[in-house]
């Protein structure tokens, strides 16, 4: 469990303000702060989490743009918003495209609309002026927690921008070559970049830098009233620094920790509460393309369970802002076995996550270093993801958090291509059977009698050993 904080220490925090500044923008009510019950293990159990693309949201790609949808948000099940960068983008070495930077590009006016990474930051405390101003932070901020949805912010403490004032105030914050010049982040077995040129790589090898950025995130914990942080590359960090850091959060209030990594050990010792599943994503994008099948799937399963603690938390996914600007959209890479794959994130232990965009079936890649914008049309998927938020959010059978549903595997005659699962918890249960497959199949259930259809809400009877046709790609959710 994590610790809970009497919400008065949040108040009394602000007599740490250490400038002009920052004490007027300290503007937290003990309204807002009483809006939202402090983040819990139970919350957990039952969340979707959202992340915001603010840039490529909307045309206008505000907060303020933005902030107008969170209702919404709440409709979708979501309980935990993951806001991407929201700071000033450095300009020094700014990215053009994957391999040219706005130097490369010699007309002005072409030069102007490359926005650059939100990932090379030259201020951690200021706010991205294209976004909007603090106030309308404060605004989406106060929004969500009027929702019951909890904001955590994208954080990157590997890098920092080419303007950050560190590069030149503290150079020892930074890696350097051989001849003493501040490196971007270089492959440490080999010594070659890894392409992120637009940015320069922190050296936390003396812990100098430790007090410094945890005093960043403070900042937003204290001053902001934001409720934890999804951390960029958060396993190219030394592990001391978020034992430093992450209990000096904790101490301020309950706090959510969402580590861009699928190392166990981050997961330990009170330090993140959930990783990303990248390993189950890409073997969801193998099945879709026929390269691998079922029996890869339930591996993994056995993998995880071997791997990580009964109380671990993952984030499963069909797409992020990684996925769709750089390998494709869901439907590209998993063509119409999305949906299935989408329900699976569902059923199985852990989080789901949407990403902007999804929920109304958007269907091409953004572009990740200038202004772009999702076609908000909605479409299938708005009504599906309802349906998948009804039933996360209220039947425990669906838990996934540290205290999780019981999970099954269902044998049947077709294990290759089938997958079926039961999930139970507090005398609630819910089965899902897919075929991940790009044919139909004809199998058997160990599974008999009266259900209900979820998706469509008709009544079904099952017979033990009954014969039963999938489609390519169909797949059931049953509850009794």
């Amino acid at each position: 469990m994590k610790k809970t904080i009497l919400l008065g220490i949040i108040l009394a925090a602000f007599a740490s303000c250490k400038d002009d500044k920052k004490e007027e923008t300290a503007v937290i009510t003990t309204t807002e702060i009483a809006g939202i019950a402090p983040m819990s293990d139970a919350v957990m159990e039952s969340s979707v989490i959202y992340e915001a693309n603010i840039r490529q949201y909307s045309p206008e790609g505000t907060f303020a743009a933005f902030t107008k949808d969170i209702p919404q948000l709440k409709k979708l099940g979501v309980k935990v918003l993951w806001v991407m960068p929201i700071y000033p983008v450095s300009m020094k070495n700014r990215k053009a495209t994957g391999e040219l930077s706005v130097e490369d590009i010699k007309d002005p006016k072409e030069r102007e609309k490359y926005l650059g990474s939100y990932y090379a930051i030259s201020d951690y405390t200021a706010i991205n002026p294209d976004m909007g101003t603090l106030e309308d932070f404060q605004e989406l901020v106060k929004t969500a927690h009027d929702n019951d949805i909890y904001v955590i912010l994208d954080w990157v403490a590997n890098h920092t921008g080419w303007d950050h004032e560190w590069i030149t105030e503290h150079p020892e914050y930074y890696y350097k070559n051989a001849d003493g010049e501040v490196t971007d982040p270089l492959n440490p077995e080999t010594g070659e970049s890894h392409g992120w040129t637009d940015v320069a790589h922190l050296d936390y090898t003396s812990k100098e830098l430790y007090e410094p950025m945890t005093k960043e995130m403070l900042y937003w914990v204290k001053e902001q009233n934001i409720d934890g942080f999804r951390c960029d590359v958060a396993d190219n960090v030394p592990t001391a620094f978020w034992e430093y850091a992450i209990p000096k959060l904790r101490d301020v209030k309950p706090i959510f920790m969402l580590a861009e990594s699928e190392k166990d050990y981050l997961l330990k010792d009170n330090l993140f509460d959930m990783g990303y599943g990248w390993e189950a994503h890409h073997i969801m994008n193998d099945i879709a393309k026929g390269n691998k099948s079922v029996r890869d799937w339930d591996n993994y399963i056995t993998k995880k369970d071997s791997v990580f603690e009964a109380d671990d938390i993952l984030m499963y996914f069909t797409s992020n802002h990684d996925e769709n600007s750089w390998n494709g959209t869901e439907y590209e890479r998993m063509g119409d076995a999305a949906e299935t794959f989408a329900a699976l994130t569902y059923m199985i232990e852990g989080m789901p996550l949407i990403y902007s965009g999804q929920e109304y079936d958007f269907d091409r890649r953004l572009k990740f270093f200038e202004k772009d914008s999702i076609t908000k049309e909605k479409k299938k998927m708005y009504a599906v993801y309802e349906k998948f938020a009804l039933l996360k959010n209220n039947n425990t059978a669906l838990n996934g958090g540290k205290d999780a549903a019981s999970y099954t595997r269902i044998a049947t005659s077709d294990d290759t291509n089938i997958y079926a699962i039961s999930r139970e918890k507090d005398e609630s249960k819910v089965w899902y059977i897919a075929n991940l497959s790009d044919s139909g199949r004809t199998i058997t259930l160990p599974i008999e009698g009266e259900f209900t259809n979820y998706m469509t809400g008709e009544k079904i009877t099952l017979a033990k050993n009954q014969m039963h046709e999938l489609k390519a790609w169909q797949y059931y959710i049953l509850t009794k």
